[in-house]
């Protein structure tokens, strides 16, 4: 799998490289910047790419325009974002044009290499990895509404499935069958009041609007 690596950080984009290389990917190409980044991409069309939210000059969200410029020239490039801090609006920016192939993780996250690694593949693959600190973030800041209803379980299975986890997962990670996933997602669907959606990042998107309070755009095309 071809890879791109925007970082500025010289330690990080050398361990990522590194990292990367010996789980068996092709590293394109590592750059510093948006501008390099762009051209990158346009020469070696990877299958997948590492971005930083904050690039030079500013140091503000550079790596994100440059991701969404990626994804409208490059027929939506899968890419994984990386951030220092959770920031919301980000991950909504990302999953705003309704594609999949997404990925929002904070850096702490490249130290669990196995799990940077599965998030890559998914991201790769057209599905969705967000950080499970956002996923919490989102969880607490809402109260008093259908939340409320959810069991342990529910809650549980519905923040595996807001980090974009497909159902073998979730019952591997919970230790329960295939068919009780199921069923705790249709409950979580008809509690949350959202249309049932078995088709991976779409459902993701579902969820990450209702805990963020914001309501979904409607649907279009086919779900990837």
């Amino acid at each position: 799998m071809r890879v791109v690596i925007a970082e500025d950080n010289v330690l990080l984009a050398g361990g990522l490289e590194a990292m990367l290389a010996a789980k068996g990917f092709e590293v394109a190409a590592v750059v510093p910047d948006a501008e390099a980044f762009l051209g990158a991409v346009a020469e070696h069309r990877p299958d997948i790419a590492v971005v930083d939210v904050r690039l030079p000059p500013s140091f503000r969200d550079e790596g994100i325009h440059a991701a969404l410029r990626a994804r409208r020239e490059h027929g939506a490039l899968p890419i994984l974002v990386l951030s220092q801090y959770v920031e919301r609006d980000y991950a909504g920016k990302l999953l705003s044009d309704g594609r999949g192939g997404i990925g929002y993780l904070l850096k702490d996250r490249i130290g669990r290499v196995a799990e940077f690694v599965d998030a890559l593949h998914r991201v790769a693959a057209g599905g969705t990895a967000m950080d499970p600190e956002v996923v919490a973030q989102l969880l607490a800041r809402r109260g008093g509404d259908p939340l409320d209803t959810l069991t342990a379980r529910e809650r549980e299975s519905l923040a595996l499935m807001a980090q974009g986890h497909d159902n073998a997962t979730i019952a591997e990670r919970m230790r329960i069958s295939d068919n009780a996933v199921h069923k705790h997602i249709g409950n979580i669907f008809a509690k949350l009041g959202l249309a049932p959606d078995d088709s991976g990042h779409r459902r993701v998107r579902a969820v990450l609007a209702y805990l963020d309070g914001t309501p979904r755009p409607p649907e279009q095309g086919n779900p990837r």
